[in-house]
């Protein structure tokens, strides 16, 4: 489990007319914390395809970003990305009710309701999407000083109140899309009704307390009325959700639980006379974050004994050899996993990654071979194109390495870097070629940037 830290303004703000949902990340230390997990994307995702398919997305447009936050939240923003709360993940209770979740953001996806942002916000990074919305870098990427104003003047009750009546709605309309869409994939709509329930509890709360959840997607009782009268008519209302489903939901949840919950408390939910495959799973990630190495590796080598195919199993093991100074072992961990799931743009990335902190000459080709890639499958992986820069430039291909630490920043908005490092790129790689006109492109997309501006 890696995580993206994302520094933003230190205050809280809710942008009503920019995206469905809010950030409640006003950290004294800095912004929200993506969470990069290749098991438990692939999870969502597999719970998503069907519903993306169902609603004429094509599922890899679609990209799922996970929020280290304990607040019960989702919400879309910048065209077609669903942000999930690991709050939300973790107070759920079955796998329908992510679904039932995940069919409701797509509603809104396919409902066009963000189609009043602008390319403003749908047209940036991830790592910049966070400070776009808020006040001080709305001003910049509009240049509306009033705007930005306005939105840091004007207040959590004006913007909320102004959200509420605008989204109430668009939230009905995303029940009945999510509803239509888990019919049309056989699936029931109880989940979704549950989760509802999670939320109208909240309304008991003082405003201040709620979740951004219950904020951003208003629950009035006709909209708990038209799920449950949906679930009468359904001839899928009480279809079971299927036993493989179920196991990974649970897998997800215990490993998010032992990543996420102090690690006492982690032990104490995943006792050591519970020898359910995910209870073993969150007290070897518990014992690890102790740390107690050996007794981590037991339980996860007795997972692996059982299961010798699960790519997870031998990540995990390579992450816990890695994070102890132990890179050769993490390697073989690693490359194991990459074996069968070869597909894994995060376990390529995380091979080279190992290859180049090994300051072997003998393994950086390979590491350029598998940032390569990942990068096919994630060309907006900042991390894996400063991998490939490290990379290029350990082999004094200076041409290369610029134009790799180019993509990095412009992906991470340093337009100074940016242009620096394509502009090398240009005078360096041969006029015609592929990197060449690749580094054009990136000085192209700076100067559409600044006439934005």
């Amino acid at each position: 489990m890696y995580k993206l830290k994302t520094r933003v303004p230190n205050i809280f703000l809710i942008l009503a007319t920019l995206f469905f949902g809010i950030f409640p990340y006003a950290q004294a230390q800095g912004g929200p914390t993506f969470i990069r997990d290749a098991e438990i994307e692939n999870t969502i995702r597999e719970f998503s395809a069907p519903i993306f398919q169902s609603a004429g997305l094509e599922p890899t447009d679609v990209k799922i970003f996970l929020i280290r936050d304990s607040s019960l939240n989702a919400f879309v923003a910048g065209g077609q990305k669903i942000f999930i709360n690991t709050g939300l993940l973790m107070r759920s209770s079955n796998a329908s009710q992510i679904i039932g979740v995940i069919a409701h953001e797509t509603g809104h996806i396919s409902g066009g309701h963000l189609s009043r942002i602008g390319d403003v916000i749908a047209r940036s990074t991830i790592t910049s999407i966070v400070g776009l919305l808020l006040g001080g870098a709305v001003i910049a990427a509009t240049g509306s000083a009033d705007v930005g104003t306005a939105l840091i003047l004007g207040g959590q009750q004006i913007g909320e109140r102004g959200f509420i009546a605008f989204s109430q709605t668009q939230e009905s309309a995303a029940d009945q899309a999510a509803l239509t869409m888990l019919d049309r994939t056989e699936q029931s709509s109880k989940g979704l009704v549950e989760f509802l329930k999670i939320i109208e509890s909240e309304e008991l709360y003082s405003a201040s307390e709620q979740s951004g959840y219950y904020r951003t997607h208003p629950l009035t009782q006709d909209r708990m009325n038209a799920v449950k009268d949906h679930l009468k008519r359904s001839p899928y209302a009480n279809k079971p959700t299927p036993p493989k489903v179920t196991a990974a939901y649970n897998r997800m949840k215990a490993k998010l639980q032992g990543f996420i919950l102090p690690i006492s408390q982690a032990l104490q939910l995943f006792p050591a006379s519970d020898k359910s495959l995910e209870a073993r799973y969150g007290r070897a990630i518990a014992l690890y974050r102790r740390p107690e190495l050996d007794n981590a590796l037991k339980l996860i080598d007795g997972l692996i004994a059982e299961h010798p195919h699960d790519p997870y199993f031998h990540e995990l093991k390579g992450q816990m050899y890695f994070e102890n100074a132990r890179p050769k072992e993490a390697l073989k961990s690693y490359k194991t996993a990459l074996l069968y799931l070869p597909q894994s743009a995060l376990i390529h990335s995380q091979v080279a990654r190992i290859q180049i902190e090994l300051n072997d000459p003998r393994t950086i080709d390979s590491a350029i071979k598998h940032l390569r890639a990942a990068l096919q499958v994630e060309r907006d992986s900042a991390f894996a194109w400063r991998q490939l820069g490290i990379a290029y430039g350990r082999k004094r291909n200076i041409a290369q390495s610029s134009l790799a630490l180019g993509e990095e920043a412009l992906l991470r908005g340093d337009n100074n870097a940016a242009s620096f490092h394509a502009g090398r790129a240009v005078k360096l790689l041969p006029h015609g070629s592929r990197g060449w006109l690749q580094a054009q492109d990136i000085l192209q997309e700076l100067s559409r940037r600044k006439k934005k501006k």
